[in-house]
């Protein structure tokens, strides 16, 4: 055996405990939910036992059910609002923030990276402890210091909430991603665009911004789908009410599967969940100009 080969074969097995994992945490329970999307398995009764192959039932009552579609809607504006905009904004806001010479520079990034060490239902609930209604929350608190009336956060304006809980919690992995883009920017260019009198403002349209666009992309790639499949933390923060007001695709399907009851029908949303999380990927790759 070659040299060539013996390498190859090495780096195979070191390969095949990744590989084992993928196979028995990713593809088996997406190939095991695509069989269940076509069955009418449920948690009680008969079909408990006993599921009977439906076909493509599932998905003819998916796309002719209002409250499937009012998710999509609601998971739209969420991850519009918390991900690609909030998060996005404040993220790249806090890296080129965190890239001049501060004098309180370490305390600023442990403030904005404290959210990621926070548990998710242990954020969802603090968050509750902020915006309960009455007078005694946190926020409500402050408000009232400044002769504000007390407002029902999660009752009046509950999606906005959530948006802007989620952004909290995210803000640190985009300042992360960007500054790693912002840091791989050469200086010798902005030096250059300086000295022949370009403002700021100018260096970071025209060269600071089309260089970290690659990232820029790759960040929301990243975060578009990762917030699609979030569930913990809006499900301690509102459990998708009041009524179905932050009923995110997360929840919809947790709902129709484990409330409901009905397996089949909520796999069948998972499914077509999981289409939509890959047709954005591709969106977000084409966009690179990256072949896969």
């Amino acid at each position: 055996m070659t040299t060539s080969a013996k390498g190859s074969s090495w780096l195979q097995l070191l390969l095949l405990p990744s590989v084992l994992l993928i196979g028995s945490l990713v593809v088996y329970p997406a190939l095991y939910s695509i069989y269940l999307s076509l069955t009418n398995a449920s948690l009680v009764g008969v079909a408990a036992t006993h599921p009977r192959f439906v076909g493509m039932g599932n998905y003819i009552r998916l796309f002719t059910d209002g409250g499937f579609w009012h998710s999509l809607v609601v998971t739209f504006w969420f991850v519009l609002g918390s991900a690609v905009i909030g998060q996005f904004v404040l993220g790249l806001g806090s890296a080129l923030l965190l890239r001049r010479p501060l004098r309180l520079k370490n305390l600023i990034s442990s403030i904005i990276l404290l959210p990621n060490a926070v548990p998710e239902v242990v954020a969802g609930y603090i968050w509750i402890s902020m915006l309960a209604g009455g007078e005694h929350s946190t926020l409500n608190r402050l408000l009232g210091l400044l002769g504000i009336r007390s407002v029902q956060w999660l009752e009046q304006v509950p999606l906005s909430m959530i948006i802007v809980a989620n952004t909290w919690r995210g803000i640190a992995s985009a300042m992360i991603l960007m500054m790693a883009g912002l840091s791989a920017v050469p200086s010798e260019l902005c030096e250059a665009a300086r000295i022949d009198g370009a403002s700021p403002r100018q260096i970071f349209r025209f060269i600071t911004l089309p260089l970290i666009m690659p990232t820029i992309f790759l960040y929301m790639l990243v975060s578009t789908v990762t917030t699609i499949s979030i569930f913990g933390f809006i499900y301690a923060l509102t459990r998708g009410g009041p009524g179905d007001a932050t009923e995110i695709i997360g929840i919809y399907i947790y709902n129709q599967s484990f409330t409901a009851f009905q397996l089949g029908y909520g796999s069948a949303v998972a499914v077509i969940t999981l289409m939509i999380s890959i047709a954005i990927g591709l969106v977000y790759v084409r966009a690179l100009k990256v072949q896969v």
